[in-house]
């Protein structure tokens, strides 16, 4: 399991994580909270290659705005 960061924000229906790592993950990957809930999966990977972000679909169980201030990890 791989941490990927703390939601910052939503826009259009996704979760928006600037990266903690230097490893960028794979698009499509599960994304799990600390408690290992499923909450989605990445879409894409976006912005400057020094500090990326990665913007994550929820599933029908997560509210989007619960996520905010959650660290999620890439399975």
């Amino acid at each position: 399991m791989q941490r990927i960061g703390t939601v910052g924000k939503t826009a259009q229906g996704l979760a928006i994580v600037e990266l903690d790592t230097d490893e960028t993950p794979d698009i499509g990957l599960s994304v799990v909270d600390e408690s290992l809930s499923t909450v989605g999966r990445i879409v894409d990977v976006f912005g400057p290659v020094a500090a990326p972000y990665v913007a994550i679909t929820p599933s029908e169980s997560a509210a989007l705005t619960d996520l905010v201030g959650t660290t999620l990890y890439a399975e």
